[in-house]
């Protein structure tokens, strides 16, 4: 006996991915509003006067003071001694220089006084004293 079997056709499945296209969008649209993104910021001690606003172009001068008063230039220890002399030799004939002084909160305030002096006496013009955004 012989059978012959009928073949059925297939289905069509459809899927709708127009609303699974918005939802990816908006969850998107949701996670870049609601990121975080990280900016340096820094309460200015003294701005420069200037009748135009103009990108900074050059290099700030990063000081950083740990919680001990140890202070750091271009990620060394270094006395104050020769803080001063480095200063000198890097803010050099740009008077306009920015020096930006990253202290930690527990260091004795004094010594980030005396290294704000410091930076002062070797000539800085603009020194910002650095600090976290507070969420």
């Amino acid at each position: 006996m012989l059978v012959h079997y009928r073949k059925r056709p297939r289905y069509h499945v459809n899927i709708p991915i127009a609303s699974l296209i918005d939802i990816v969008f908006l969850l998107l649209v949701y996670f870049l509003l609601t990121t975080n993104f990280m900016v340096n910021e820094g309460i200015k001690v003294k701005l420069p006067q200037a009748r135009a606003a103009a990108p900074q172009t050059e290099e700030e001068i990063t000081v950083y003071v740990d919680r001990e008063g140890k202070a750091f230039l271009d990620h060394s220890e270094i006395s104050l001694g020769k803080l001063f002399r480095r200063l000198r030799e890097k803010i050099g004939n740009g008077k306009d220089r920015l020096v930006v002084i990253r202290a930690d909160r527990r260091a004795v305030l004094n010594k980030v006084v005396k290294v704000m002096d410091l930076a002062k006496a070797a000539g800085a013009a603009r020194l910002c004293l650095a600090t976290e955004k507070e969420f």
